[in-house]
């Protein structure tokens, strides 16, 4: 049996009167990326500095690659890599001296130094910008400049404090496939995000940080499950045949403008099934059929009490996504 990468119980902290984290409890197994979610001020931040030996905690039991960050940090520090909310990248040297610069602190020799910023620079797409001021980068650019050099060290586990924000859907997207890559490599990611879709995306484990404390985890797909409000939608263009659906599914709310009957569902294969079986059953054949979904911002609201998407939300990225329920329709 493997150790977690990560292992963190009774975590807390705090600064003054205010209580920031207040014993939480955080396992995230080798290889897989982790997404930790709250709105601003629910301690994300805190928790990121605390694991990656940046703060110290006032109580609780830590190991980060299978050390004990209160008795061995430096042995923590040589695992892991961190990428911060706002770029290391010095924008007054070029990139590939911003690497070797990186090669110098982890005192590896000029030659090995050279070899690792090479392959870096062009393992992310950044060679032929390599010797320019990484002030003429574009944000994603300096994005992928600024995770090269978090990999200079080899770490096994890597923490990525809002990796995207700021950047073009077109960015976004790139760095995802990134990260999957270094996921895929072996690679522990500890990803905090702003953006929920992000987190849908990339996260095996996802964990809702609130009042300091964890209001769930889980995958993505369970935490959508503790939601209610999924539901099957049915719509009919001929009246008689919708007024039989309303007739033979009385538990059913319907809309005799629309045409429309909709039934709850947990939105699984087997509530799916039982749905279809008994239109079957009653003869009944509806002319387009929408699975409705809770999605992680139902989730986000719902534990959270948030009345708004969490703040730096791309909404123009996320429109179809993030303002509309997840749907699923045939035809």
């Amino acid at each position: 049996m493997t150790h977690p990468a990560i292992a963190a119980y009774g975590l807390r902290k705090s600064y003054g009167d205010k209580t920031v984290l207040d014993g939480v409890d955080l396992t995230v197994p080798e290889g897989t990326i982790f997404s930790l979610l709250g709105p601003n001020g629910a301690g994300k931040t805190t928790a990121v500095k605390i694991l990656s030996t940046l703060v110290t905690a006032d109580a609780g039991d830590i190991r980060v690659g299978g050390h004990d960050l209160a008795t061995d940090p430096q042995a923590v520090r040589a695992a892991i890599g961190v990428t911060g909310q706002f770029s290391a990248v010095d924008g007054l040297i070029t990139g590939e001296e911003n690497m070797l610069l990186m090669a110098d602190l982890h005192h590896l020799s000029r030659r090995e130094g050279r070899r690792v910023a090479t392959e870096l620079l062009e393992r992310f797409d950044l060679t032929d910008a390599a010797r320019k001021p990484a002030s003429t980068y574009s944000g994603g650019m300096k994005r992928r400049l600024d995770i090269a050099m978090t990999l200079v060290g080899d770490p096994r586990i890597i923490f990525l404090d809002e990796p995207t924000t700021g950047l073009d859907p077109r960015s976004r997207h790139n760095m995802w496939q990134i990260i999957r890559e270094l996921v895929a490599g072996g690679v522990t990611v500890f990803l905090t995000t702003q953006y929920l879709e992000e987190a849908d995306e990339l996260a095996d484990r996802i964990a809702v940080l609130h009042g300091g404390r964890i209001a769930a985890e889980g995958t993505a797909e369970e935490l959508k499950r503790m939601i209610p409000g999924g539901h099957v939608r049915l719509r009919f263009t001929d009246p008689a045949v919708y007024r039989t659906a309303v007739s033979a599914l009385r538990e059913a709310a319907y809309d005799d403008e629309t045409l429309a009957v909709q039934i709850p569902s947990d939105g699984s294969q087997r509530d799916l099934r039982s749905v279809l079986d008994r239109l079957d059953a009653a003869g009944i054949e509806a002319d387009e059929l929408t699975v409705h979904t809770p999605d992680l911002d139902d989730v986000f609201f719902a534990l959270t009490g948030s009345a708004a998407v969490p703040a730096q939300t791309d909404r123009t990225d996320q429109a179809d996504q993030a303002d509309q329920p997840e749907e699923t329709t045939v035809r």
